[in-house]
C-alpha cells in the first residue's frame, strides 16, 4: 500500500470511530442522562397523608404524590433527580410534618408510573410547567416552594422564571449540563448536547429568592457549580455542607435545620 494510502487510513480511521461515537451520543442522550426506575400500575405507597395525582401531558400521563395536611402553610413542588422513582424520593413525610408544608412530588416521563418517556428538553420543561399548573392553584393565598435536585435543579430554576412562588430552593445544582458534561468527557463537542439544561441562565431571572445547598465533597456535580450559580445571582443563600457528597445530603442535620428555618421565614 503506498505511503499516503497508509497514512489516510491511520488517521481516517479513529476520525471515522470518532465520528461514530459523536453520533452515538447525540441520538441516545436520554439513555446517557435519564435513569428511571419504572414501578407497577398497582404499586402501594404506604404513606399517611399521601395520595397519588395524574398529570395530563401531550401523550403521556405524568404521576405525582402529593402529601396533604390540614392547615397546610403552602407547598414544595419537588422536582427530583436523574435516577430512581417516586417511591424512592419520598420514604417519610416526617419533615413536612414538621414544617407544615404538603409536598407535591412528580415523577418524569418513564419514572415511577409515569407513561411516556422523555424525548427532549421543551417536552421536559412542558410537563414541568404543565404539572404546576395543576397543583399551584390549589394554594391560592398560600406559600409556594420551587424545589429542584440534582438533575432538577435546572427544570426548577427555569420554572421559577416566568410563575410566582416565595422560594426557590437548588440543592446539588449544576450551572449547565453541558459545563458539567465538558468536566468529564471534555472530548465531546458541547453542540453536541442537546440537554444544555442552562441553570446559569435562568437563575438570574428567578422571581423570587434564592436557596443554594450544595455537599462541598460532591463527587458527582463539584461544589464550584454553586459558587459559580451564586455569583450569578449575588443575593441567593449558598449553604456549604463540609463533608457532605451528592447522594447523602438531605442526611446532613444543616441541611435539615437551614431548610426549615427558611420555610418558616416565610
Amino acid at each position: 500500500m503506498p505511503r499516503g494510502h497508509v497514512l489516510l487510513t491511520l488517521v481516517g480511521i479513529p476520525l471515522l470511530l470518532y465520528g461514530v461515537a459523536i453520533g452515538a451520543i447525540y441520538l441516545r442522550q436520554e439513555s446517557l442522562l435519564f435513569f428511571p426506575a419504572p414501578l407497577a400500575a398497582d404499586h402501594g405507597f404506604g404513606l399517611d397523608g399521601v395520595v397519588e395525582r395524574t398529570v395530563e401531558v401531550d401523550g403521556a400521563k405524568l404521576h405525582a404524590l402529593h402529601f396533604r395536611q390540614p392547615g397546610a402553610k403552602g407547598f414544595v413542588f419537588f422536582l427530583h433527580g436523574n435516577a430512581g422513582n417516586n417511591a424512592s424520593w419520598l420514604t417519610d413525610t416526617a419533615f413536612y410534618r414538621r414544617t407544615g408544608y404538603d409536598l407535591f412530588l412528580l415523577d418524569y416521563r418513564g419514572y415511577g408510573k409515569s407513561t411516556g418517556r422523555i424525548d427532549s428538553e421543551a417536552q421536559l420543561h412542558a410537563d414541568v410547567d404543565a404539572a404546576w399548573k395543576v397543583v399551584a392553584p390549589e394554594y391560592a393565598g398560600r406559600k409556594k416552594v420551587i424545589y429542584g435536585r440534582s438533575l432538577g435543579s435546572g427544570p426548577a430554576a427555569r420554572l421559577a422564571t416566568h410563575v410566582d412562588a416565595d422560594l426557590l430552593v437548588l440543592v446539588s445544582p449544576y450551572a449547565s449540563l453541558r459545563e458539567l458534561a465538558a468536566q468529564y468527557y471534555a472530548w465531546v463537542p458541547t453542540a453536541v448536547l442537546r440537554y444544555p439544561l442552562a441553570t446559569r441562565d435562568w437563575l438570574p431571572q428567578a422571581r423570587m429568592p434564592v436557596l443554594l445547598i450544595h455537599g462541598e465533597d460532591d463527587e458527582i456535580i463539584p461544589f464550584v457549580h454553586a459558587e459559580r450559580l451564586q455569583q450569578l445571582r449575588p443575593d441567593a443563600e449558598l449553604l456549604r455542607l463540609p463533608g457532605v457528597h451528592h447522594n447523602d445530603i438531605q442526611l446532613s442535620p444543616l441541611y435539615d435545620a437551614r431548610l426549615a428555618t427558611r420555610l418558616a421565614a416565610l
